[in-house]
């Protein structure tokens, strides 16, 4: 007999229908998976059979032959389990369901019971795209699952319970989700820049960042504070969007990263991935690619301490998604991308020892040296970053100071009021070579946005052609200054650039150009 289960795949970010096609025939015993299966839906087979046995059903003695189609498209993990379980009983006749309009998502153990499994929400998020209407998943996914609304969630944690329900005896009732995410969405941070002493105009620079999403290359003697700084940069970062939660929870959730007592993602994520990072690791990769640390941090902070210490070829990377806000990963079996909107903030020291132009310690560092470390950072991944700072030591003085600075909920405060000045004057807008990525905040600017919304009058167009002859910018780095000068002027609450506020963009381009 022949039977049909709706299961689901994840390509990249996005989910995919899978139709489950389990036949039992006359002949030598035998179970068969075909459809392009990896190795762990191969070993589904075991799985299967353990589990159907220890439920107490019955496994048949005969020909299985299990078909995932689209056939040419490559199935990969444990998902598959439970709908080839559903597919054996409903064909060998132990259970008669009513399979239409339901899609069974879940790994199984051997004595039956149904496990997580990673890339639950865009699967269901595509379920209910198709007209699903009901989606059995592993008890633990059901949480993450009951995001998507419009679609009728069962938690499942076993095969028996799943019969039971299947066959009218003991319905499961679907998930109530008790979710309020105004409630979930209140983050705690380790690190306050009220706690921070000194470097004033390091904060000053990172509330910029902050408020129109820019990057930060931070450089200064080593226990400046530069990691201190860029870790205390949550604490000023905007309450996140549901939107924005959404997007990131799918990343997470299809790398297995989704802890199992917190379905959403509700905090901008904070990435420090250390120096030996491979670039696949870095922007994703693999066999069957998997997202990298750059779209870990989408919407968030990816910090590169040590900057320089990073290999050239893993920096390179970098460049085309800073410019368009995702990586696109290509091999033979097709192309995947993923999103990447992250601010990047680095940090470095201005030589080897780390002590070049430090005014108590001596360099010990030729000249040599000290060129060869700073080539580390191509020019044109510098012209990509926008704020470039320097951390000097903190004195004495500062050090010991009793008194308390500006806490991160006031700084956070008038970021978020230029935040939403953004949001109100790009609203409706799309990014341009972003894939439709809508344009969020002033970093996310096209040329198009840039032309519209950073005006110069007279006074700021010859401050700017003389910062660009003497600073030698590029038309990268020209638009660059626009777009900060842009934040800087949203958090002064002026609707117009001003000379003030231009002369502040460039003074945070390089002094000197590496």
């Amino acid at each position: 007999m022949l039977a049909k289960v709706t299961s689901l795949a994840v390509i990249g970010l996005d989910g995919a229908a899978i139709q489950v096609e389990v036949d039992i025939s006359r002949g030598l015993p035998n179970f068969i998976i075909v459809g392009l299966p990896d190795t762990a839906v191969q070993e589904s087979r075991e799985r299967v059979r353990a589990a159907i046995k220890n439920s107490g059903a019955s496994f048949p003695d005969q020909r299985i032959t299990v078909n995932l189609a689209p056939a040419d498209l490559r199935k990969a993990g444990p998902a598959y389990d439970l709908p080839i379980a559903v597919g054996v009983l409903a064909a060998s006749e132990q259970v008669w369901p009513d399979l239409q309009g339901a899609v069974f998502i879940g790994e199984m153990s051997l004595d039956g019971g149904v496990r997580h499994t990673a890339g639950v929400l865009p699967m269901i998020s595509v379920a209910r795209e198709q007209g699903y209407s009901r989606a059995f998943v592993p008890a633990e996914d059901a949480p993450e699952a009951s995001l998507v609304t419009g679609i009728d969630v069962v938690p499942v944690r076993s095969l028996s319970e799943l019969v039971g329900h299947l066959q009218n005896l003991s319905p499961i009732a679907p998930y109530e989700s008790r979710f309020d995410y105004d409630i979930l969405s209140q983050p705690t941070y380790g690190t306050d820049f009220r706690d921070i002493k000194g470097q004033e105009h390091v904060k000053r620079a990172l509330e910029v960042a902050a408020a129109g999403g820019h990057c930060v290359l931070m450089s200064g003697p080593p226990g400046a504070g530069k990691t201190l700084l860029a870790r205390a940069m949550p604490s000023i970062l905007p309450r996140l969007t549901i939107e924005e939660a959404l997007e990131i929870t799918k990343i997470y959730s299809v790398s297995g990263m989704l802890p199992s007592d917190q379905p959403l993602v509700t905090e901008r994520p904070f990435r420090s991935p250390h120096h030996t990072t491979s670039h696949v690791g870095l922007v994703g990769g693999g066999n069957w690619p998997r997202p990298g640390e750059i779209s870990l941090a989408h919407r968030g902070v990816l910090f590169l301490d040590e900057m320089p210490e990073f290999g050239r070829h893993v920096l390179e990377v970098l460049r085309q998604p800073l410019e368009d806000k995702v990586v696109t990963i290509s091999r033979a079996s097709g192309t995947l991308t993923f999103p990447a909107n992250f601010m990047l903030i680095g940090a470095m020291n201005p030589c080897p020892c780390g002590y070049y132009g430090d005014p108590v310690k001596e360099c010990t560092c030729s000249p040599v040296m000290i060129s060869r470390y700073s080539k580390r950072l191509s020019g044109p991944l510098l012209d990509r970053i926008d704020i470039h700072v320097e951390v000097p030591r903190v004195d004495y003085d500062k050090l010991t100071d009793e008194r308390l600075g500006e806490p991160s909920g006031a700084i956070r405060e008038r970021i978020e009021r230029a935040r939403q000045v953004q949001r109100l004057r790009f609203a409706g807008l799309r990014g341009e070579a972003r894939s439709g990525g809508a344009v969020l905040c002033n970093a996310d600017m096209g040329p198009a946005e840039v032309r519209e919304a950073c005006r110069l009058d007279e006074g700021g167009r010859s401050l700017i052609r003389a910062a660009m002859s003497q600073l030698g910018l590029s038309a990268r780095a020209f638009h660059r200054v626009l777009k900060l000068a842009r934040t800087i002027a949203d958090l002064a609450g002026e609707s117009d650039i001003k000379s003030v506020h231009l002369a502040e963009a460039v003074q945070y381009r390089p002094r000197r150009q590496l």
